[in-house]
């Protein structure tokens, strides 16, 4: 069983954060998910679905853009490694919140240059398997010069 604490409902109430509020829930499964590409548009190049129509999720679960840092704060050099670290921190959220890369239904991934894309799909590929979450990739500057990407997700059970 997972247990979940509402600490606004909490500090709404007027009583003390640390006193917390808790409540068992049923272990998460995948959400019931349909991976949608209309006939009539474009196809997918890979790995990922044009649309994803999720049917009453229980939970939604917003993750932050999760950058490639270490729980010390290191910053690996090469991108092949900064992003299995940003796949790896974006499980550690997903697994924090009783889910798993099986609940993903959208990513969005942030590059800090267009040389990465080939190697930011063979590693998301690797990362999903078979999952076809919806996808944007998107070359910007990123908030930190050290970081080559971040990627934020949204999940649901």
């Amino acid at each position: 069983m997972r247990r979940i604490v509402w600490t606004g409902i909490v500090a709404c109430l007027g009583l003390t954060p640390s006193l917390g509020v808790s409540a068992e829930l049923p272990p998460a499964s995948p959400p019931s998910v349909r991976a949608v590409n209309a006939p009539d548009a474009p196809s997918p190049a890979g790995g990922y679905a044009q649309a994803v129509e999720v049917r009453t999720p229980r939970r939604v679960l917003y993750l932050s853009g999760q950058i490639p840092v270490t729980a010390s704060g290191e910053t690996p050099r090469d991108f092949d490694a900064q992003c299995r670290l940003v796949w790896a921190n974006l499980e550690a959220q997903l697994r924090a919140a009783g889910m798993s890369l099986d609940n993903l239904v959208k990513v969005t991934t942030y590059l800090s240059h267009r040389r990465d894309a080939a190697a930011n799909s063979r590693i998301r590929r690797e990362a999903l398997g078979a999952r076809t979450p919806a996808l944007t990739v998107i070359i910007t500057g990123i908030y930190d010069e050290t970081w080559l990407l971040e990627i934020e997700a949204i999940a649901a059970d």
